[in-house]
């Protein structure tokens, strides 16, 4: 059978009717009836979704790279889909979008997102291990497991979505649903979105692409040696910290306090005397070391062992949770019985049990024999036990804390402990399992992600009246379109920033055997054009050679060490040129766990000190995982995030005092905040993109100030505008009397 969706539809798979007794519809009722048919899932919305889900995922990516996480695109994207739809209509005489294609565009848009996230989180970690970072399985990693969240959400829904709506608000689908009820008669909230968006893609061209100004500011702490108050001039991450709120923000900022205002200098005050390298710096002498060196040699295993204790007392706390969930699901699942085909409402019919248990399985079978992933049967279960399991409770915490705030690096965490922890006790801690483990992380972090973004959508689809198949179908779609396109962006920004160095190359030769293909060049900042062939340097190494990639000349020798700009250590080509390297915090530590576990030498000194830090939070009675990542993060980049969580602060004490209501999840300030991130950090992707050419970068590069009041000053314009979105722009009213019988 196939789904009716009006003029223009795709037709959907031929799929058995939902074969379920239903019970009385709970909750409200939805804005577009079930018995109203209008066009859904047609051609333009999903194509248009799909565009809009690449664009966001590519934005999404620098975000995950740079802070470690991401927001929710639903929203923006929804009211884009509004805004573009309204003009194309007026422009070329169109026929008007219908609500519910409007909600199958930001359906299919938000897979972007959460694909993003899940991908550059644990994929760059093959670069840590000694492994090139291959568009093909980023692709690979993407599309099974972004697929798999999915198909393993769609048993949930009734549980979640329906028969729980009034325990599980889903903040970010209710008011998702809200913008798409308010542009069903006008759409104004865009200008907010379109006003945030430019005024951050300008911002960042003229502080990143033409240097006008100072894109962080640092200074030293008088009196604390070896302390550096520090500051990223960002607009997209002001935003952040508006979204996320300001507890959230303020948590996280303290862990950077610590870190760097307390831990650096404690580090340096008792270090600085000492004769010999401080384990486990082996070379330099605390006193010779920058802030950074004392950061990648002692902060970031602190920070390490904070995430990683965080993350799994998180998973503690919901276990609960998790349990009451999956035998909610079973027993969703149980309800189908053989043979009963029972007519049921156009907005309870989904894809049917079949589509769901054999899609789940062949990507299984995917997952088992593809040879890149060196995966056995073993392998293979823990990624159907671990999705099902962090799926579900990724939806569940969802619905309670809404998608930008999900803890999937937490389940992450504990997916690879567990993984390790396995692989460890049967004796599989060669190379090749080191990347098994990482894969496995990889599918099920996307995952997750991915299920909780499809619950949120299904959330929003419930209250305007959707078809769940209809929103199912177009986020398989979104998130195949988005997987496909995500390794070429994640490589994208790699090697616009690679480093190609001579300096403190091993003194070595390389075995002929160990030589890799095909042959490369450096890159083009290097005027060399020999073509070198490639050595892995991985941990443990024969030849004793720090860990990395190089270039090796026909003698054997290296010419050149690969330093890549996700994790990579070099400040500046050897030409001179600056360069800021993504931090990508969360892939060091997945990197730090398989590597430390499988080989058993991880400096657990420190990762325990990590560890009692997260302890001493929770008896405390604070969250300790955004402390955590805060003591990860460089300061610079958690300080603009405290800034946007004080001015919602601001706001919220504005609005109560005048209204009694704080903001909303879809305020004008907050669609402000999610045109910052976008227009950031779609800015400083196309920017990235531009160092593939280095003379259209020195053509952008005019020159500017380097005042620190300067660049203070545009950050304060930001947050001055920011507020004044929240306090002063007032949106039209609009009817949401229900929509026509019929489009």
């Amino acid at each position: 059978m196939t789904m009716e969706n009006g003029t223009g539809g795709i037709a959907a798979p031929t799929v058995d009717r939902v074969d379920i007794a239903e019970a009385p519809r709970a909750g409200p009722a939805p804005y577009v009836p079930p018995e109203v048919s209008m066009a859904e899932l047609t051609v333009p919305a999903v194509l248009t979704g799909a565009i809009l889900g690449i664009i966001f995922g590519a934005s999404s990516m620098y975000l995950v790279l740079k802070i470690g996480m991401t927001v929710s695109a639903s929203i923006p994207v929804a009211v884009l889909s509004i805004t573009l739809f309204r003009a194309f209509s007026s422009a070329f005489g169109m026929r008007p979008a219908t609500i519910l294609e409007n909600n199958i565009v930001q359906t299919t848009g938000s897979a972007g997102e959460s694909i993003a996230f899940g991908a550059g989180v644990t994929m760059p970690a093959l670069l840590i291990l000694g492994f090139d970072m291959s568009i093909e399985r980023v692709m690979l990693v993407a599309v099974l497991g972004g697929l798999l969240g999915i198909l393993m959400m769609i048993p949930l829904r009734r549980a979640f979505i329906v028969e729980q709506h009034e325990s599980l608000a889903y903040p970010e689908g209710t008011a998702c649903a809200e913008v798409l009820k308010v542009g069903e008669t006008g759409g104004t909230s865009a200008i907010m979105v379109f006003t945030g968006f430019f005024f951050a893609f300008i911002f960042r061209v003229l502080n990143r692409g033409m240097a006008l100004f100072l894109e962080e500011v640092s200074a030293p702490v008088r009196g604390l040696k070896g302390a550096y108050a520090q500051m990223d001039v960002a607009p997209e991450l002001l935003g952040v910290g508006y979204i996320i709120g300001p507890r959230i923000a303020s948590t996280m900022v303290a862990g950077g306090v610590l870190a760097y205002l307390v831990l650096a200098p404690a580090i340096v005050m008792f270090g600085e005397g000492l004769a010999q390298p401080l384990a486990p710096e082996t070379t330099k002498l605390i006193r010779d070391m920058t802030a950074g060196e004392i950061r990648n040699a002692y902060i970031l295993y602190i920070g390490a062992g904070a995430v990683a204790a965080g993350g799994i007392i998180s998973m503690f706390r919901v276990l609960p949770m998790i349990v009451r969930s999956a035998r909610a699901g079973l027993r969703d699942i149980s309800r189908n019985r053989a043979g009963e085909h029972v007519a049921v409402p156009r907005t309870e019919r989904d894809l049917s049990l079949k589509f769901v248990i054999f899609g789940s399985l062949g990507l299984v079978a995917v997952i088992w024999f593809v040879p890149a992933f060196h995966m056995n049967a073993l392998g293979a279960l823990l990624i159907v036990l671990c999705g099902f399991l962090f799926v579900t409770v990724s939806s569940r915490l969802t619905g309670e804390v809404g998608s930008s705030s999900n803890p999937i690096s937490g389940m992450t965490v504990a997916t690879l402990l567990i993984t390790c922890l396995v692989f460890l006790a049967l004796g599989w801690t060669s190379i090749e399992d080191r990347v098994a483990a990482l894969s496995i992380a990889g599918i099920v972090c996307i995952a997750a992600s991915n299920g909780g973004t499809t619950s949120q959508d299904l959330k929003t689809g419930y209250l305007v009246g959707a078809t769940p198949r209809a929103q199912q179908i177009a986020i398989l779609i979104g998130a195949l379109s988005s997987a496909l396109v995500i390794g070429f962006v994640l490589k994208g920004l790699n090697d616009a920033q690679t480093v190609y160095t001579k300096k403190d190359l091993p003194a070595i030769t390389v075995p002929e055997d160990q030589l890799l293909g095909p042959r490369e060049a450096p890159g083009s900042r290097v005027s060399d054009t020999t073509l070198y062939r490639t050595w892995f340097a991985r941990p443990g190494n024969t030849l004793g050679a720090p860990e990395g990639k190089y270039l090796i000349d026909d003698a054997g020798r290296p010419a050149y060490l690969v330093d890549p700009a996700i994790n990579g250590k070099a400040e500046q080509h050897d030409n001179g040129d600056a360069r800021k390297p993504y931090e990508a915090p969360k892939t060091r530590l997945m990197a730090i766990i398989i590597d430390g576990i499988l080989t058993q030498r991880l400096p657990w000194g420190l990762v325990i000190l990590g560890v009692l830090i997260a302890v001493t939070l929770e008896l405390a009675g604070v969250s300790s995982l955004p402390f955590a990542v805060g003591v990860y993060l460089p300061l610079g980049a958690s300080t603009p995030i405290f800034l946007g969580g004080a001015v919602r602060y601001a706001v919220d004490r504005w609005r109560k005092m005048r209204t009694g209501q704080g903001e909303s999840d879809s305020s004008p300030g907050v669609l402000m905040s999610s045109g910052y991130i976008a227009g950031g950090s779609i800015a400083l992707v196309l920017i990235a993109f531009l160092n593939f050419k280095p003379d259209w970068v020195e053509a952008l590069h005019t020159g500017g100030s380097e005042s620190t009041i300067l660049a203070l000053l545009t950050m304060v314009v930001a947050s001055v505008i920011l507020f004044l979105a929240g306090t002063l722009w007032r949106a039209p009213v609009e009817s949401q009397s229900g929509p026509p019988a019929r489009r």
